[in-house]
């Protein structure tokens, strides 16, 4: 088995990783199929997971038939979103430890995300965790979203640090794609959404940001 390089970088996914955000995007897209008497489907959820918006609702428009342009059903999506945020965003098990273990030890750390800048920055400011991070990149930064390596190689060339040198967190199968195809060192934290998911490829599957592999991977002390 071939030695761990020593990594000096994280790059986290947002929805799904982060915050409980996966599941108001369910609860979103449920409705906006609802009002057109289509069915989300757990096939269609699997294959939109982690992709970036615009694809995302392209792909239920072309599999579902629907009369409406992006745009709109992203005018609409954002109107659902924008209601369910401000109540119902939590971050996930582990996150903050793992940000203060990351300060503590001064190794940097960025966001690679799917979604839009709007939204990512309204997600962090309502957490309050956009001065942690070092930068966020959105799918309006790239040319070529999720699954392609793109965005990852984008924050690693941002951050200074081969990719091999970067831990890259995600919770989907297109996420963990991009960031294996990106050459990182992609951890899997799959949640209720995406626990059936492939994670070919990956150096490690655990069950939340919490995992003491994560610290030991890092070289971090391992939270008692």
């Amino acid at each position: 088995m071939p030695e761990q390089p020593v990594l000096r970088a994280v790059v986290f996914d947002l929805d799904g990783l982060m915050f409980n955000t996966e599941e108001l995007y369910d609860e979103v897209g449920e409705i906006l199929l609802q009002r057109r008497g289509r069915h989300f489907s757990q096939q269609l959820k699997r294959e939109t997971r982690g992709r970036p918006d615009r694809v995302s609702l392209q792909m239920m428009i072309d599999q579902l038939s629907l009369s409406e342009t992006v745009e709109q059903l992203l005018a609409e999506s954002d109107q659902l979103l924008a209601r369910l945020l401000p109540a119902r965003l939590q971050p996930l098990p582990g996150l903050d430890n793992l940000l203060a273990a990351l300060e503590t030890a001064a190794i940097p750390k960025a966001i690679a995300t799917s979604s839009g800048r709007s939204y990512t920055a309204r997600v962090l400011a309502q957490a309050g965790l956009q001065p942690r991070f070092l930068f966020a990149l959105t799918g309006e930064d790239v040319l070529q979203g999720k699954p392609a390596p793109e965005v990852y190689l984008a924050a690693a060339r941002r951050l200074g640090v081969p990719p091999a040198e970067v831990m890259v967190l995600e919770d989907s199968e297109n996420g963990c794609r991009a960031g294996v195809a990106a050459g990182a060192y992609t951890v899997a934290v799959p949640g209720p959404h995406s626990r059936d998911h492939d994670f070919a490829g990956v150096a490690l599957v655990v069950p939340s940001l919490a995992d003491a592999s994560i610290y030991r991977a890092l070289g971090l002390p391992v939270p008692i």
